[in-house]
């Protein structure tokens, strides 16, 4: 090919790259491609179309594309994209649906993949103690492995369970061949979800994406409440503590009234269980309850101060 066309498909790239990285409002996912075949990707690329663009390209293109584009948009945070750029890698833009849509298809495009020498094992791996289905002329085998077998019934069985895999751990030639020979597929490839981008330029790990908006919600009430009570404690009115300081000064007000037999409206509910307060839980158990504020805790005040 000549160089003028090289240069051109170059440059056609990059700005495809730019212009994704800065225009779309979706945000991308930085995915992982190691082991995907291409047959995956294409049916990858086929689920996405129309909702998401695919982009991968080698490392040396993505970084020069990148490092051009934060030239010309300094403002949308390429650099630290290009820092993230490493290994077997591409985009998936979200042009048309959430980064949640595209990370539930991908999910499904996994095929099962057979262990091979020297690659590092996704999972651990044992084979249990009993028959394998070979005949004894595989004994051999297991005796250059070190594994306890005996022939029963015509072929072979383990005599104890065998770890064969470890997680992290390079699988060696002698469990590849084992796990060929028994026919067992222990891995799994497909496009894997490492970090995200979005289009205000932060770049996270893709973990973020799995926590669920009700745990967002109560670590912030959790937050809430004990900036409440340190605004309490140390007598700092924040807006966090002003509902409790209300509900505090409340029932103090409700005491002393009721000691000078002054009432108001609001301070009739505390009037009514204190002349019955059976009868007063029963028909309002929730106001009578043990919240801040709550009728019973004005009573409360007032009784402690009537025994002192």
């Amino acid at each position: 090919m000549p160089n003028s066309e090289k240069l051109a498909k170059k440059a056609m790239y990059f700005d495809k790259l730019v212009d994704l990285c800065v225009n779309s409002k979706g945000g991308a996912l930085l995915v992982g491609v190691d082991h995907v075949r291409s047959k995956q990707m294409q049916e990858i690329r086929i689920a996405l179309r129309s909702r998401a663009v695919v982009l991968m390209g080698k490392n040396t293109m993505i970084r020069k594309a990148l490092q051009v584009g934060h030239e010309s948009h300094p403002q949308a945070g390429l650099d630290r994209l290009r820092a993230a750029v490493n290994g077997n890698m591409g985009f998936i833009f979200a042009t048309d649906c959430s980064l949640d849509d595209v990370r539930e298809v991908v999910s499904k495009f996994r095929q099962p993949a057979a262990a091979k020498a020297g690659q590092v094992a996704q999972c651990d791996l044992s084979l249990p103690a009993g028959p394998t289905g070979m005949d004894p002329s595989q004994t051999a085998f297991f005796q250059a492995l070190n594994i306890g077998t005996k022939i029963v019934k015509g072929q072979i069985e383990l005599i104890t369970e065998t770890p064969v895999l470890k997680r992290g751990d390079k699988v060696s030639p002698g469990g590849a061949v084992l796990l060929g020979k028994l026919g067992v597929q222990p891995f799994e490839y497909g496009i894997e979800v490492e970090q995200v981008y979005q289009d205000d330029g932060t770049v996270f790990s893709a973990a973020v994406l799995d926590v669920k908006p009700e745990a967002l919600v109560a670590k912030f009430l959790s937050g809430l409440g004990n900036m409440a009570a340190l605004s309490r404690e140390i007598g700092i009115p924040t807006e966090a503590g002003l509902p409790h300081a209300f509900g505090s000064a409340f029932r103090n007000v409700c005491a002393l009234c009721a000691e000078t037999d002054f009432l108001f409206q609001e301070m009739e509910p505390v009037r009514l269980f204190l002349q019955d307060p059976e009868a007063y839980s029963a028909a309002h158990p929730a106001s009578a309850g043990g919240g801040g504020g709550g009728v019973a805790d004005a009573a409360a005040i007032l009784s402690r101060r009537r025994r002192e």
